[in-house]
């Protein structure tokens, strides 16, 4: 036992020190919150350009439809033909033209947008938007119904719908769908990648002490169980480490801008508020509608829902299953990494170890639609499946009965695992200048001695 210790500080150390790691293990976090921010951030920032859009309307029943925005100005042009106008695009400073030809149907005539580059989606929008309006305004207007505007403004309804989840002792918590799948996705992706890579590590870093005849030394004075067993927990111990930081700092990130933005969405006036300056300045009539987004409290239930989420269970869970579905992956990787001399020859043989992988993540996509479903429970109880799909099914809840079995499952397949492994990793690290399959490296473990 003194012996493995000894490998597991040795790989932990080696590993902790270098600077890939403390940079990695540091910026993570970081990057991905700006991976997750920027682009709505981006999203949100407006076109300060001014760009002209040039109409010309062969129908002649659109004339003046189309109104000018901030940023987009529209010039409809009756004394010049489309085909001209193409011609002069750049040289008279339009951005795009767009021609409106007479088609079979009167109301609904044919749109070409015609532009020397792609046209910006905000552009397309705008006039998508205000032509669709427009035409189903005419269409409902060739029914003849009185009061037709009130009907439609008093059909008009929003819903929004508040979900409570009750816990069996009857405590009510706000929760959402929307941040449950969420979080269930990112679990499960993380940790397919982690099994992944980390199980690759080992499996070079096994290769790479066989090429250099470095475990010939080490196998003098620990055998080669120990050796394999000392080198996975190792890894194990810096993965679990690099969580623990990312688990801490991805919370104190979070923190802050719940803080900040449950902060700004508190410092708004209230509905009531607001209704009495509609009312005094008519202008503000369109802060009425604010009004009503902000009384449905949609951006401060998102936010008690995010706080409601049972984070212990998640990142314990997370914590769990990462540890042994490492261990089981890594052990066979090991495994592998022992059997051949080169990385390019570890293609072959790793392909049945990585198919289950591929398989979770394949089956995650069902998983997160219907947690509760048979092919997400039968995954989630099978050792090679159940660290990527019982993460899946979490965050939605999952009976205790259910995670128990998964759990004594996976350790169990993963204490198997690591013996038949260790059989074949005695023989296949001492080994050299022969190619190894599968059906070869199963009679190793028929070996003794």
């Amino acid at each position: 036992m003194n012996k493995i210790f000894l490998i597991m500080q040795r790989e932990f150390m080696t590993r902790v020190r270098k600077k890939s790691f403390i940079i990695t293990t540091l910026l993570s976090p970081i990057f991905f919150a700006v991976i997750a921010i920027l682009p709505t951030y981006l999203a949100s920032l407006e076109v300060t350009d001014v760009r002209t859009i040039a109409v010309v309307d062969n129908s002649k029943q659109f004339t003046d439809v189309i109104p000018s925005t901030q940023y987009i100005k529209v010039v409809y042009i009756a004394d010049t033909p489309a085909e001209q106008v193409k011609g002069m695009l750049d040289k008279a400073g339009y951005y795009a033209l767009l021609v409106i030809d007479s088609a079979a149907s009167a109301i609904q005539p044919a749109f070409t947008l015609y532009s020397q580059k792609q046209p910006a989606i905000d552009v397309m929008q705008h006039i998508e938007n205000t032509l669709e309006k427009e035409i189903e305004s005419r269409k409902l207007k060739s029914y003849n119904i009185d009061n037709l505007d009130n009907i439609l403004a008093d059909v008009k309804t929003n819903i929004s719908i508040k979900s409570i989840k009750i816990s069996q002792t009857g405590e009510e918590k706000e929760s959402n769908t929307v941040i449950t799948m969420a979080i269930a996705y990112i679990m499960s992706f993380m940790m397919y990648m982690m099994v992944l890579i980390t199980g690759n590590q080992v499996m070079q870093g096994v290769v790479e002490e066989k090429t250099n005849r470095v475990v010939e030394v080490i196998v003098s004075s620990v055998k080669p169980f120990q050796m394999m067993v000392g080198k996975i927990f190792g890894m194990a111990s810096v993965s679990l480490l690099q969580i623990l930081i990312w688990v801490v700092m991805t919370a104190a990130l979070a923190g802050v801008g719940i803080n900040i933005i449950g902060g700004n969405l508190s410092s708004k006036p209230n509905a009531d508020q607001v209704q009495a300056l509609a009312q005094t300045d008519p202008q503000l009539a369109q802060v009425q509608e604010q009004a009503t987004a902000f009384d449905n409290g949609e951006g401060l239930s998102f936010l008690n829902a995010l706080k409601n989420q049972n984070f212990p269970l998640l990142i314990g869970g997370f914590i769990f299953y990462f540890l042994f579905g490492y261990l089981l992956y890594a052990a066979m990787f090991a495994a592998v990494g022992s059997a051949v001399e080169s990385v390019t020859d570890t293609q072959q043989l790793t392909l049945p170890i990585t198919l289950p992988l591929i398989l979770a993540i394949i089956v995650m996509i069902s998983g997160i639609k219907s947690p509760d479903g048979p092919l997400a429970f039968w995954f989630s109880m099978i050792p090679f499946t159940s660290p990527i799909i019982m993460l899946t099914r979490l965050p939605f809840g999952v009976p205790a009965w259910q995670l128990a079995l998964s759990a004594i499952l996976l350790v169990g397949t993963f204490i198997l695992t690591t013996w038949l492994a260790a059989k074949i990793y005695r023989v296949g690290i001492l080994m050299y200048g022969k190619k190894y399959t599968w059906k070869e490296m199963i009679k190793w473990i028929s070996y003794k001695g």
